[in-house]
C-alpha cells in the first residue's frame, strides 16, 4: 500500500478517535471513562496523528508517543499551565491537563500496549 493511502486510512482513524476523545472530554463526567479510558485513547489519537505525517519508517513510534505523553504528564507535575498563566484557559487545561497523576501514566502505557498489539496484528496480516 502506498503512503497516500496509508495517510488517508490513518487520517480517518484519527478523526474517529479524536471525535470520541473530544466527546469524552466535553460530555462525560464520571469516575472511570473520562479519567482512565480518555487517557488510554489520547495516546492512540496522538499516534494516529503522527502516522498521518509519517506513515511508515519509524520503528519505535509507539514508544516515542508514550514518552511524549509521560513528558506532558511530568509537565503537569510542575504546574506548566499555571506557570504559563493559562489556568483559566479551558482549552489549554483540556489539551495539556492540569493535574499530575501516576495512574495517567499507567493509562498511557495501556494505550501504547493496545497500539502495539494492533500494529503487530496488522503487520502480520499485511493490512497496512
Amino acid at each position: 500500500m502506498n503512503k497516500s493511502k496509508k495517510r488517508v486510512i490513518y487520517g480517518m482513524l484519527f478523526l474517529i478517535f479524536l471525535i470520541f476523545e473530544v466527546y469524552i472530554a466535553l460530555f462525560v463526567h464520571d469516575n472511570f471513562i473520562r479519567p482512565y479510558f480518555g487517557d488510554v485513547l489520547v495516546v492512540i489519537v496522538v499516534y494516529l496523528f503522527m502516522r498521518i505525517i509519517i506513515p511508515e519508517g519509524v520503528k519505535y513510534m509507539i514508544l516515542y508517543v508514550f514518552i511524549f505523553a509521560v513528558f506532558v504528564e511530568i509537565l503537569q507535575y510542575f504546574n506548566l499551565i499555571k506557570v504559563l498563566g493559562l489556568s483559566n484557559n479551558t482549552v489549554a487545561r483540556i489539551v495539556f491537563g492540569s493535574t499530575f497523576d501516576i495512574k495517567d501514566i499507567l493509562c498511557y502505557a495501556a494505550g501504547s500496549l493496545i497500539l502495539l498489539i494492533c500494529a503487530n496484528s496488522i503487520k502480520r496480516k499485511n493490512m497496512l
